[in-house]
């Protein structure tokens, strides 16, 4: 719903802070005063650079009332948010961070447009701060054209909602529940005029979360809403507030996509086999609650060969059961595991990636396993 037309784009203002040299006596030396606090942004588009890397946007595309963000070492406070506007429409803005390109504006180095089919991983981390006397969501927001898209509004929109606070509801209506990152969510359809959108709810607050994107890009290719030969433009993390919002925060965002070859990318030219050791790495995200866990697991070929019908070894920690488990099958449920992968997702290419993800309990103190094995050889884990 956010930044449908591109007409409304208008210069950004980028924020530096200014250093005050005062001078002194020889004797004394040259004395540095201390930098000033960056000044809040309130144009409407205005825009400023955190880490270096990637860009913070004021982006109060739907409301005449002031609002104001106020940059962060590492992400940004919305510092002042008047008006409202009803809640059965389109909220006010949508404050954010992003790394890739918005309306011509693309932050510094980024990888982004990237086919989807040459993304090996797209990890990425956000922590929020929430209010109670709003109405918002948290919305991390993943944009998908068939083209490499660096202006003007894309053809599809992944919206995960981390937080919703108010009588709101996704664009569409609900299609069910999907099980993406570890984590189950209800899936809402629809489109907003100007382009198709997806949007997945977390069933209750989600406060910070590290997460891979190619797992929702890739449930949105799934369900036919994007391609693997479409380009990945980027991705944003911030609000979208109906009513009020000041005192909102992102406190920190990160973003790496890893290119040179996704699971559905051109055909590898080598043959299947299995790594040399050390040729792999495993990423085990878990998520534990007094006696029940989800865990989502990661495999990376960081080899030179594909590996075929991969099976990958590892220990539960002692009371630990697995209960279900989805895009693998993992036997026996405790103790020494092997999950092996399925028909569509049993060939790892070289510099790509699978992930599966399974449910389980444990005795009261969760701890994950230490030590994985690909096809019998040890991998790196991270």
């Amino acid at each position: 719903m956010k930044s449908l037309i591109a007409s409304l784009r208008g210069a950004r203002t980028a924020v530096t802070a200014l250093l005050v040299a005062l001078a002194t006596t020889a004797a004394l030396g040259t004395l540095a005063a201390p930098a000033h606090a960056a000044a809040p942004i309130c144009e409407q588009y205005g825009t400023t650079v955190v880490q270096g890397t990637y860009v913070v946007q004021n982006n109060r595309w739907g409301t005449s009332a002031e609002q104001c963000v106020e940059a962060t070492g590492s992400g940004f406070t919305l510092t002042r948010a008047e008006g409202s506007v009803p809640t059965d429409g389109a909220p006010k803005s949508y404050p954010s961070v992003f790394n890739g390109c918005h309306y011509t504006n693309c932050s510094p180095g980024t990888a982004l447009p990237a086919r989807v089919d040459t993304i090996s991983s797209a990890p990425s981390s956000i922590a929020y701060s929430y209010v109670a006397n709003a109405v918002y969501n948290a919305s991390y927001d993943i944009w998908l054209d068939p083209q490499p898209r660096t202006d003007g509004v894309n053809r599809t929109e992944i919206m995960i909602w981390f937080n919703r606070v108010g009588p709101i509801q996704p664009i569409g209506s609900p299609v069910g529940t999907a099980t993406v990152g570890g984590r189950v969510w209800e899936v809402w359809t629809g489109n907003n005029g100007g382009n198709d959108v997806i949007s997945f709810l977390a069933p209750s607050a989600i406060p910070s979360w590290q997460f891979d994107v190619m797992d929702f890009v890739d449930a949105t290719v799934a369900r036919g809403m994007a391609q693997n030969s479409w380009y990945l433009t980027s991705v944003q993390a911030g609000f979208e507030p109906w009513q009020g919002g000041a005192g909102l925060a992102v406190g920190s965002f990160s973003s790496v996509i890893d290119t040179g070859g996704g699971t559905g990318g051109p055909e590898n030219p080598e043959e299947p086999g299995n790594p040399p050791a050390g040729a792999c790495r495993v990423t085990y995200t878990a998520n534990s609650w007094q006696t029940g866990f989800t865990a989502d697991v990661k495999i990376t070929n960081t080899g030179n060969a594909a590996v075929e019908d991969w099976e990958l070894g590892f220990t539960l920690p002692s009371g630990q059961t697995v209960t279900q488990a989805w895009n693998a099958t993992l036997t026996p449920a405790t103790g020494a595991v092997t999950a092996r992968g399925a028909a569509f997702n049993g060939l790892i290419s070289a510099g790509a990636s699978q992930s599966f993800g399974f449910q389980g309990t444990h005795p009261g103190t969760f701890t994950e396993p230490q030590e994985f094995t690909l096809n019998g050889e040890s991998c790196a884990v991270s």
